[in-house]
């Protein structure tokens, strides 16, 4: 299962390769593969968020073992976006790169979410967690908040264009996952898988 997972999870990637080299990344290339890569991340970590939930539901600790890895392919997605903005839009420019991190809030948001991926990426492994005890654990719920600014990154992002009918969906989706992390509601949902 976990490999059936890994090949599907690199098919955005595959996708975006093939299009690549057929010649069908449409007329603004470096858009569309930014735009491709961010919400290829923003659909993994919703994933990543999930497993707990529908462990909860299903009464089935199965769901757990898939949370790494797809909280690691959220941040694949992530670092690919960021390199292709860092790359091909910035052109590595580090002095455009710092003005625009600190002039336009939806890329401070999405810069701010790529350094909390980091530690969180590092210490996915068994041996971090076995030696961080249970600051692994504080460490990790670092994710709450990533998705809190993953949501200001893409909402001032498309706010700018007036497009904000997806993000709305995203937004729901990462505030009804969220919200099953809530004592009572997570109860509840053990509660439901019981009867």
């Amino acid at each position: 299962m976990k490999l059936l997972i890994f090949l599907l999870a690199l098919l955005p990637l595959d996708r975006l390769i093939w299009l690549g080299f057929t010649d069908g990344l449409g007329a603004n290339p470096i858009e569309f593969i930014t735009r491709s890569t961010g919400t290829w991340a923003l659909i993994f970590l919703c994933l990543t968020l999930a497993m707990t939930p529908l462990r909860l539901l299903t009464n089935a600790s199965s769901w757990i073992r898939y949370r790494r890895m797809l909280g690691l392919f959220s941040f694949f997605y992530a670092s690919l976006h960021f390199m292709i903005w860092l790359w091909l839009d910035q052109d590595f420019d580090l002095a455009e790169i710092l003005r625009d991190v600190l002039k336009r809030p939806f890329i401070t948001m999405g810069f701010i979410s790529l350094v909390l991926l980091i530690p969180l990426a590092l210490t996915s492994t068994h041996w971090a967690q076995r030696k961080l005890g249970r600051r692994w654990s504080q460490l990790h719920r670092l994710i709450y908040l990533i998705a809190c600014t993953v949501i200001l990154h893409y909402w001032w992002h498309k706010a700018g264009k007036n497009d904000l009918d997806t993000v709305i969906i995203y937004a729901i989706v990462l505030l009804l996952l969220l919200c099953c992390r809530i004592p009572y509601i997570r109860k509840l949902l053990g509660k439901r898988s019981t009867i």
